[in-house]
């Protein structure tokens, strides 16, 4: 089949610009017709065409691998809430700091913008499904906005939002329900012809929110609020600061990027790596600047500065010096020289 695929603007906040995934390695494994896939989409997600009738579901699918696989989707993140549910074989399955091997009948849930992996290095054979739910969130603590075509009733809505993100329960396993409800969304994927089956597609998501309801509202449910404290937003800002640390960067720009008031910024900032924000910036820099200058031998001293983010070279070599008892030129020689010995 042809996958359809539509670009769309990155989300972008003041010079961390966030990707949601593509699929690449899947769309490269239909190619080669190592795995059968169908899926209904939109933006740059692939499979045919979601309507208007369906906003705020961005992807709903499966793949079906009943042959040894070479690929896998390696550290990505998506931009809504993603449910993921093995109905046959295994799936190796890593979120943040959680690895497991998902067998039938376990669903995986995965928060706005949480990183996770499928595969290890490759994926597993089996049939695999997921939803992508758009809930209009861009940092963990901002409220969640669902879709107007969710039905729970406001209670049951707001529980099961708050089991969502207040508990770190992530992988679930699941009932012959479930799994019947599953079946039922491949058949109306499979049929789907331009929108026809909006309607069911609509009903089955919210038969399996329901259905989560019942699995997750257990009397021993323990809710965590910190899971959607600004703390989550600063540390997720942090971990996507280091693709972008050639940008400008003020106090004021890095706390207003995570979504969070400066004072806050730089109290989590402290707790969570016991560097303010501009000392944690600086020797984020000098790391990627000791790297580059081993790996890339033909790069001059000023081209480094500029790609670390360093104003001038001789700003950068101020600093350097002073951190690492050497300058960039005798780190570089240095560095040269031990490698030449050790070969």
């Amino acid at each position: 089949m042809k996958i359809n695929t539509q670009e769309i603007q990155p989300y972008k906040a003041d010079g961390v610009v966030y990707h949601a995934d593509t699929c690449l390695p899947l769309i490269d494994a239909v190619k080669r017709n190592k795995v059968k896939f169908k899926a209904l989409a939109r933006h740059t997600y692939p499979g045919d065409r979601l309507d208007e009738n369906t906003l705020g579901l961005n992807s709903i699918g499966y793949w079906d691998a009943n042959e040894p696989q070479d690929w896998g989707l390696d550290w990505h993140r998506n931009e809504g809430l993603e449910f993921h549910f093995l109905e046959s074989g295994s799936m190796p399955y890593l979120q943040e700091n959680k690895e497991a091997i998902l067998t039938p009948n376990h669903l995986t849930i995965t928060r706005p913008w949480e990183a996770h992996k499928v595969g290890n290095p490759y994926i597993g054979m089996g049939k695999f499904y997921w939803v992508i739910i758009d809930l209009e969130v861009r940092r963990p603590h901002q409220n969640w906005a669902w879709p107007d075509w969710i039905t729970l009733t406001n209670n049951d809505l707001e529980r099961l939002t708050a089991i969502l993100r207040q508990n770190e329960k992530s992988i679930l396993k699941t009932n012959q329900s479930v799994r019947d409800c599953f079946s039922k969304i491949s058949k109306a994927i499979d049929t789907d012809e331009k929108g026809s089956n909006a309607s069911k597609i609509r009903l089955l998501i919210n038969y399996l929110l329901v259905l989560l309801l019942d699995l997750l509202n257990t009397d021993d449910m323990v809710l965590n609020e910190s899971l959607t404290d600004s703390s989550r937003s600063v540390k997720f800002f942090l971990n996507e600061l280091e693709k972008n640390l050639s940008e400008n960067w003020t106090i004021e720009l890095m706390a207003q990027s995570a979504g969070v008031g400066l004072t806050r910024f730089t109290h989590h900032c402290k707790q969570l790596t016991n560097l303010t924000p501009m000392r944690y910036l600086t020797m984020k820099r000098l790391e990627m600047s000791k790297e580059i200058l081993k790996d890339e031998e033909e790069l001059s001293i000023a081209q480094i500065a500029y790609m670390c983010g360093f104003t001038t070279s001789q700003y950068f070599a101020t600093v350097f010096k002073k951190h690492e008892k050497c300058s960039p030129n005798q780190y570089r020689l240095k560095y040269a020289i031990e490698n030449f010995q050790f070969a």
